[in-house]
């Protein structure tokens, strides 16, 4: 993983923590619309699967089911 991909994990890793206990969210919420949509889908690919790789890791991000357009879903746990 690149170092600008590493530094955008943290950035999303810590903005979970804003989160309330319970809610869904989806990785791009984690990111303002316009900064997501800049990310490359090579970037975006690789940011999703290394957020997987480390909410599977962890006991306050649970790894949902995926969506109906095929987006992983996460919930914010205590």
């Amino acid at each position: 993983m690149a170092k600008s991909e590493k530094k955008l994990l943290n950035k999303a890793w810590k903005e979970t923590k804003q989160l309330q206990d319970g809610e869904t969210f989806l990785l791009k919420d984690l990111f303002k619309g316009y900064k997501w949509n800049r990310l490359p889908t090579e970037t975006r690919t690789a940011l999703g699967r290394a957020f997987m790789e480390k909410a599977a890791g962890k006991k306050s991000v649970e790894v949902m089911e995926k969506t109906s357009s095929n987006q992983q879903q996460y919930r914010k746990i205590s």
